[in-house]
């Protein structure tokens, strides 16, 4: 597998820190969009996140130290699909995820558009087969078919929840779906934290507890930045107003190291950068680094 140098790699960091033998941290680029339904441009997303990396500083005050340096992030080239699509574009990259994984890498997955998530949750699911998904999105993805695509950027979580199990997926953010939906997250028990609920007031003020008590031990994250408000996450296909906003995101993930849970892979989709505007792709490049920070911290407890 061909790894990225300084001037294109994540956060833009040197060989010796970018190797694949050596880094912990391996990035997948997938850079696939087939079943664009509003906004296009997601396939430009994970070249818009290596190339705004560069410019996110090293050190995490929260942690108190550069992560990269002191685990190792390897940046691989992207996946070139050619014709492939739908199912054979997914085999793309649950292979290369599978042998990422049997390296003992923690593996992040950028997309591209949301069916890629597909991939490497099924992948990680044969590496923890304990584990739970926790999906942010303003769409809860579970159309069976969207514009007659069961494959559909739409329907991706419909296609998760045919190898796994329902009562182990939670959603937050969502505020934009079909009543086919609804009546499925009903019918499955999927946990779903609904952006008007937590607005509400319905889960309590800190909501953030109540999601990772969902959870189990081992998390696996799964990230549209739609999930996000507009308002600092302008560049995406399907944006919904009053969506998250980046403090309180990653209160989330906060809870998940402090409640002794571990994060054990993620992927980041659906960013579609817009020329000119530089704070969206910056903004998904320092999710990533964050969420990294904090899934490389020790858990303070140890859930019962």
């Amino acid at each position: 597998m061909h790894v990225l140098g300084p001037s294109k790699n994540f956060l833009a960091i040197d060989p010796e820190f970018s190797s694949l033998e050596s880094a912990a941290i391996a990035i997948v680029s997938a850079p696939y969009e087939h079943t664009v339904s509003y906004g296009g441009g997601a396939k430009g997303g994970p070249k818009g996140i290596l190339k705004a990396s560069a410019y996110v500083e090293f050190y995490d005050d929260e942690t108190d130290r550069e992560l990269c340096f002191d685990k190792g992030i390897a940046t691989l080239a992207p996946i070139k699909f050619g014709k492939a699509i739908d199912r054979a574009a997914l085999d793309m990259i649950e292979q290369q995820v599978d042998a990422l994984l049997e390296m003992n890498k923690f593996v992040v997955t950028l997309g591209g558009e949301h069916s890629i998530s597909t991939a490497p949750i099924a992948a990680h699911y044969r590496a923890f087969p304990k584990m739970s998904i926790l999906h942010f999105d303003a769409h809860s993805d579970l159309r069976q078919e969207y514009q007659g695509s069961p494959w559909s950027h739409a329907s991706f979580m419909a296609r998760v929840a045919e190898f796994f199990p329902t009562k182990s997926i939670t959603q937050v953010g969502i505020r934009a779906q079909c009543i086919e939906e609804a009546q499925f997250i009903r019918q499955k028990g999927i946990n779903t934290f609904y952006a008007s609920a937590i607005r509400r007031g319905l889960h309590g003020q800190n909501w953030q507890n109540t999601v990772v008590d969902s959870l189990a031990k081992d998390v696996y994250i799964t990230f549209d930045v739609d999930a996000f408000d507009p308002s600092i996450m302008p560049a995406t296909g399907t944006p919904e107003p009053d969506g998250l906003m980046y403090s309180e995101t990653i209160d989330v993930i906060r809870q998940i190291i402090r409640s002794g849970r571990r994060i054990v892979g993620l992927d980041v989709v659906e960013l579609a950068p817009v020329k000119g505007l530089a704070h969206p792709d910056l903004t998904t490049a320092r999710l990533i680094y964050k969420i990294l920070n904090l899934a490389f911290t020790p858990p303070t407890s140890k859930k019962k």
